[in-house]
């Protein structure tokens, strides 16, 4: 995931359909995005599947704001911050994921990228001075616990014995990844103005220092690993959706959300990718949700709720 648009324009206003929309299409997107790459896994590796969703969003994206690739652009005075952010979200976050999706299930995923907001507590206490409250610490033990039952499958013993499912733990490296980045888009800079204020401009500049990071993954995954790429359809049809929908169609949708609702309100939204990822992966992988999951989740939400309420 890649957060674009206005950070700071909070609404006090009910919700209208139009807003309710922007922000529920967004995470409907990204659970596709997480069943699609668990579908595709067996055709391609998840480094070089990475490179190709993002390839293609460059070819989209460009023809939106080919202004800031320019050589008077003030993307290339802010190169290494936008060189951070491409590492965290696209050649980090992304990657991560659909590493994650080779052994764990959407749902598993999902949940525990739900948790996001606690490792953001965390970070932001230890990088950026942020004081955490009572109230915070507890929605973030309860949210840790959502985690924690997700990752023991139900089973409280599995935690004893260690036996973990690595795609679980790379998406908790994943999130931890989001939530930096997510903390240094609080923080820009007054030079990153102008191009911040074109959500494609944003998404762009990322995304070409994104590419780079992915790009030298991908190659490693080649001369280190056995990688898969069986060509056809399937696989097209794949990259196209992911490369299209989740990797441009959702931000820009979240951004403008985000500018109606305000940060706060809009959050909460992204509580519904693991609703989703349950409903498509019962349609499409033939995995239903478990009594686990759901109590996860309600922990999860739970926490978060309680953190963010002032």
């Amino acid at each position: 995931m890649v957060t674009v648009g206005p950070m700071n324009t909070p609404s006090g206003a009910r919700l209208s359909l139009k807003t309710i929309f922007l922000l529920t299409l967004p995470p409907l997107l990204w659970s596709g995005n997480a069943v699609v790459g668990r579908m595709v896994a067996p055709l391609i590796s998840p480094m070089t599947l990475n490179v190709l969703r993002w390839t293609l969003a460059l070819l989209v994206l460009l023809p939106l704001a080919p202004w800031v690739l320019r050589r008077d652009s003030p993307l290339w005075v802010q190169w290494k911050r936008f060189a951070v952010l491409g590492s965290l979200s696209i050649a980090s976050y992304n990657a991560l994921l659909y590493l994650a999706l080779t052994t764990s299930s959407p749902m598993n995923v999902t949940l525990v990228g739900a948790s996001t907001p606690v490792w953001m507590l965390l970070i932001g206490r230890l990088f950026f001075g942020t004081p955490v409250g009572v109230r915070q610490l507890c929605g973030a033990a309860l949210s840790i616990g959502g985690v924690l039952l997700v990752l023991c499958r139900g089973d409280w013993e599995l935690l004893v014995r260690m036996h973990l499912v690595m795609g679980d733990l790379y998406m908790l490296l994943a999130s931890f990844a989001w939530a930096y980045y997510s903390w240094m888009l609080a923080h820009p800079t007054p030079e990153s103005g102008p191009i911040r204020a074109d959500w494609a401009a944003f998404l762009l500049g990322q995304t070409v220092f994104g590419l780079v990071g992915a790009m030298a993954c991908a190659s490693l995954e080649w001369t280190v690993t056995d990688t898969r790429l069986v060509l056809g359809w399937p696989l097209a049809l794949a990259v196209l959706f992911i490369g299209v929908g989740p990797a441009v169609l959702a931000y820009r949708s979240w951004g403008a959300g985000v500018a109606l609702a305000g940060p706060t309100r809009a959050g909460f939204f992204m509580n519904l990718t693991p609703f989703f990822a349950a409903l498509l992966s019962a349609a499409f992988l033939g995995e239903p949700p478990q009594a686990f999951h759901a109590a996860a989740f309600v922990l999860i939400v739970s926490g978060i709720l309680l953190s963010s309420k002032r």
